[in-house]
């Protein structure tokens, strides 16, 4: 009996999931009046600069961000109709960037692209990088090696979370994987990126 009890219990998946945000809300409303168009513009709104801000450190390139954000909220016009509002809309469209990055991401691998788009590209090229622009940029070098040096799974994880804003649950539902996972990878995460840091201090 106690054996059939626990094979019952719901699982983290299966508990459920909070209300949705005023935001998410709006979203919702604008779907059930027929409105995509609308809840697109919401969804840019609400959630637009949390896609950027995830793309960015995902890709390091101002410009490829800019058109994967783009992209992701191109797609969710399409497929939000699809979406099934058992979690936040802020995770199903980090979902698709999530997932739009790592092709874009294993595109550049496999053509050995390597190079990097410089933010700055108004200055003209007689002028120089000030000391601080110069120190921004050693430093923004040193945390993309350190996201580099670290699995994927755990960065991209890592990234959801922090860049993204995502609870751990959204997390996990944008990799697709437990929440307790979730806390697992991004710990991990955690761990190396201090280690990384730590380590080039050092020398």
């Amino acid at each position: 009996m106690a054996a059939l009890e626990l094979a019952t219990e719901p699982t983290p998946a299966e508990e459920a999931l909070p209300p949705l945000s005023p935001e998410d809300q709006s979203v919702v409303e604008a779907l059930d009046g027929g409105d995509r168009r609308r809840a697109l513009t919401l969804c840019a709104r609400h959630h637009g600069p949390a896609l950027g801000r995830l793309c960015m450190a995902m890709l390091g390139s101002q410009a490829d961000a800019e058109d994967l954000a783009q992209e992701t909220l191109l797609e969710a016009h399409a497929a939000i109709a699809g979406w099934r509002r058992e979690g936040s809309l802020r995770a199903f469209l980090m979902t698709i960037a999530r997932r739009k990055c790592a092709r874009h991401l294993e595109t550049r691998r496999r053509r050995n692209a390597k190079l990097r788009l410089v933010h700055d590209a108004d200055r003209t090229p007689a002028s120089a990088p000030t000391e601080k622009a110069l120190l921004l940029r050693q430093r923004a070098g040193k945390a993309r090696a350190a996201l580099d040096a670290i699995r994927p799974s755990e960065r991209e994880a890592v990234l959801l979370r922090y860049g993204a804003g995502l609870s751990f649950r959204e997390v996990a539902m944008a990799c697709g994987i437990e929440e307790a996972a979730a806390r697992k990878r991004v710990s991990r995460a955690v761990a190396k990126l201090r280690d990384a840091v730590r380590e080039g201090g050092e020398k």
